[in-house]
């Protein structure tokens, strides 16, 4: 991308944010001018007559903001008006999205007390919250470790043939022209890079160990081989045929000429400085850092001793139910030697990739079909199963969902991972089943994208500890949904809660007590029934990834504890489709604002 269309793209923006701001502060200028001037009672008047449509504005200006950013996100979601473009990753478009972000904050907070509706005060929340969480972010230096072997620009690029349009010649050239992009990018990531290496903020090497085989899978000699040219395979006359092909190809060899740079600076210059640590807590401010995190993706105050702790306990608990069901199948032995007759057991594992994916089909068509006992509303957007692409599976967890885009161009998408399917066990899928689809991740999300009254950042953008949450307390309602017939799959489910409540132990473990990577896996192997390759998968995505994790049990114990509370305050007046339909009516919340929610429905239901 040139100068001149950075230049452009940056005023636009700018314009964007002022003019939303600019509004705004005029307003507030009036209303404080009429506060020195009239009495109390009028000037009250005055701030609730100030139109809501400023809040409209304010939210659009996010949004305008967090599509800029991330233009690939933006083709995404189905608005192409970035589609020539990619991510800029340099200083002076970080030093513009901090600074963009902090007067929305400011903008924001100035808002308190002026909006009087009720869903209006809480996209207000949500909104602030979400500022206020990157603002406190913003102070660690995060995007000095641009590169890991998820969520990272290089499988952005590997990924966007799946999403980016091929209709018309227009297209095709935007394409061409993202290709080429990467150049850029990589010269801004590699100047990241540098900075990080200087300041000692640097990956751990198991991450760029995995990711250089990721990155090498993409780089062909001949570019109609790499994945990033697939599309100009079969592209139509109204695509621009041979000429769109030809563009595409020529951007395709710049793009692998770029991906070969960026593996050999990896290779050569990158991973000999990078830590043989593995955690947070080995970086400038890292157990700071990281606290900041946990806050983040749990939306409360937990402390990373507590949320430590919290994981121990919960694996106390379910590992008494696993011993309910060694009994029941007549096992003699320890709780350990059961797992590691599971996770050995040819039986309990898949034998080809297909037999993974008709038995998703299979377990989803029953839980779809017994929906309505749970839920009154249900999304109308449909989804698909999808294996996870082969130049990615390696380092990627079991399971992905992808939402839909906006536009009803293609379906949602839950994303199995196909890799050495011998590894990959049975008794497991129906839990990764219902987590990524229905009733989780797809009927969640693909409801709360359905409402078009919404501001657009309340549609697309996901609070951690609900989103997961909710997927999570899922899998236990596949008891519901006909699932978990044999005392097998109900291990299976129990195996899934243990992971999640691992994750607890070995995150926070990891990133702010010092654990080694070892120490992690082996911790998971005792107290999860995991297969091996799942635990080494997951434990270097929390490597790569630190506080995500958290989000799973906090949001599920939270849920839970709330549907007790509904239970036993209701009796027999409880009904479990009403109690899913609020809880689901607003998106995704902080866990405090769902508490509140729901606590005050069980007042009025009752």
């Amino acid at each position: 991308m040139t100068q001149d269309r950075i230049h452009s793209s940056v005023v636009r923006y700018r314009k964007c944010v002022a003019a939303a701001i600019g509004c705004i502060g005029f307003m507030l200028m009036g209303a404080a001018c009429m506060r020195s001037t009239l009495d109390a009672a009028l000037a009250a008047e005055m701030r609730r007559a100030i139109p809501e449509n400023l809040l409209d504005q304010v939210a659009s200006a996010y949004w305008e903001a967090q599509l800029w950013r991330s233009p690939e996100q933006a083709t995404y979601l189905g608005d192409h008006r970035y589609d020539d473009r990619l991510t800029d990753y340099s200083a002076a478009s970080a030093r513009l999205s901090d600074q963009m972000d902090a007067d929305l904050l400011r903008t924001v907070r100035n808002l308190r007390g002026m909006i009087q509706s009720g869903a209006s005060t809480l996209s207000l929340q949500l909104l602030e919250s979400t500022l206020a969480d990157r603002h406190a972010l913003s102070a660690f230096p995060e995007e000095l470790m641009p590169i890991k072997q998820q969520n990272s620009p290089h499988l952005t690029l590997g990924m966007l043939h799946t999403y980016h349009p091929f209709d018309t010649e227009r297209d095709c050239l935007n394409y061409a022209t993202r290709l080429k992009a990467f150049e850029v990018q990589v010269d801004q990531l590699i100047a990241l890079m540098d900075r990080g290496i200087a300041k000692g903020v640097v990956r751990p090497k198991i991450t760029i160990e995995q990711t250089i085989p990721q990155i090498e899978a993409m780089i062909t000699t001949d570019p109609k081989d790499s994945t990033i040219y697939s599309p100009a395979k079969s592209l139509t006359t109204e695509a621009g045929g041979e000429t769109s092909r030809l563009a595409i190809e020529q951007a395709s060899r710049d793009a692998i000429a770029a991906l070969t740079r960026l593996r050999d600076y990896l290779r050569n210059t990158y991973l000999p400085a990078c830590r043989e640590t593995v955690g947070y807590c080995h970086l400038p401010q890292g157990n700071r850092w990281y606290r900041a995190l946990a806050k983040q993706h749990t939306t409360t105050t937990l402390t990373p001793e507590a949320i430590h702790q919290l994981g121990l306990d919960e694996l106390e608990r379910i590992h008494g139910e696993m011993r309910e069901i060694m009994q029941e199948v007549k096992f003699e032995g320890s709780l350990q030697a059961f797992i590691r007759k599971m996770r050995n057991d040819p039986a309990q594992h898949n034998k080809s990739a297909e037999e993974i994916m008709r038995r998703h089909r299979e377990i989803l068509a029953i839980s779809d079909a017994n929906l309505p006992k749970l839920f009154g509303r249900l999304p109308k957007t449909p989804y698909e199963l999808k294996e996870i692409e082969p130049f990615r599976a390696a380092g990627a967890p079991a399971g992905y969902y992808y939402n839909a885009p906006d536009d009803g161009s293609r379906p949602a998408y839950y994303y199995v991972n196909t890799y050495a399917p011998e590894t990959r066990p049975i008794y497991t899928m129906a839990s990764l089943a219902y987590h990524e689809a229905q009733p989780g991740h797809h009927l969640q999300i693909a409801l709360a994208q359905e409402r078009k009254d919404w501001p657009a950042f309340r549609r697309f953008e996901h609070i951690n500890a609900f989103i997961e949450g909710w997927a999570l307390y899922s899998e236990r309602l596949g008891y519901d949904l006909g699932g978990y017939t044999d005392p097998y799959s109900r291990f299976g489910q129990l195996t899934y809660d243990t992971w999640r409540s691992a994750r607890l132990v070995v995150d926070t473990g990891m990133h702010y007590f010092g654990w080694t990577r070892g120490r992690a896996i082996e911790f998971m192997k005792e107290n999860t029934g995991l297969s091996e390759q799942n635990i080494v998968s997951e434990v270097d995505r929390y490597i790569a990834w630190p506080g995500q994790a958290l989000a799973y049990k906090i949001g599920q114990l939270e849920i839970s504890k709330l549907r007790a509370v509904a239970e036993e305050t209701l009796g027999d007046k409880f009904d479990i489709r009403a109690f899913h339909d609020h809880l689901l009516a607003e998106g995704s919340l902080p866990l405090s604002l769902l508490a509140d929610r729901m606590l005050a429905w069980v007042a009025s239901q009752k």
